[in-house]
């Protein structure tokens, strides 16, 4: 039998960038990581190509989340915060069962904003208002080790 404290059912993400809290999404999108290969053909043989890892590539995570009162002036407090400075923030994504559990946590390190988009508005399509962050980083912080 699973034990629904230790899985990912109705999960939130509860974003923490420096001391900025900028409170919890329903969707959380790119968290991964990619091993660019270079590929080498060696003269005289045609068995295989070689292929070298070369750099890690990290795509931009996208958050997203129903809006509610505060939850724009959250985000673009940060974002107007680290506006023309060079800062880059270390952040963490925790992800939370229904009964407010941590089952995952993922430390990022070089966060910076990319886009905040805010709800569209359509009075003949009525649907739940949404707004969508998303963040570039340089990699995941592991214990002892930035990868």
């Amino acid at each position: 039998m699973i034990d629904d404290v230790t899985t990912a059912v109705s999960v939130r993400y509860v974003v923490q960038l420096d001391q900025s809290n900028l409170g919890e999404f329903t969707g959380c999108e790119g968290l991964g990581v990619e091993v660019v290969i270079e590929s080498r053909e060696e003269g005289g043989n045609n068995s295989f190509v070689w292929q070298f890892p070369t750099r890690l590539k990290y795509p931009n995570i996208k958050l997203s989340r129903p809006v509610y009162q505060g939850s724009s002036d959250m985000v673009l407090n940060w974002i107007l915060s680290i506006t023309g400075e060079s800062k880059r923030s270390t952040g963490t994504i925790v992800a939370k069962n229904a009964r407010g559990t941590d089952i995952a946590t993922w430390s990022i390190n070089d966060v910076i904003p990319v886009r905040w988009t805010g709800p569209g508005f359509s009075p003949d399509q009525p649907k739940v208002l949404t707004e969508t962050l998303e963040i570039a980083h340089h990699g995941f912080l592991v214990t002892g080790a930035t990868i």
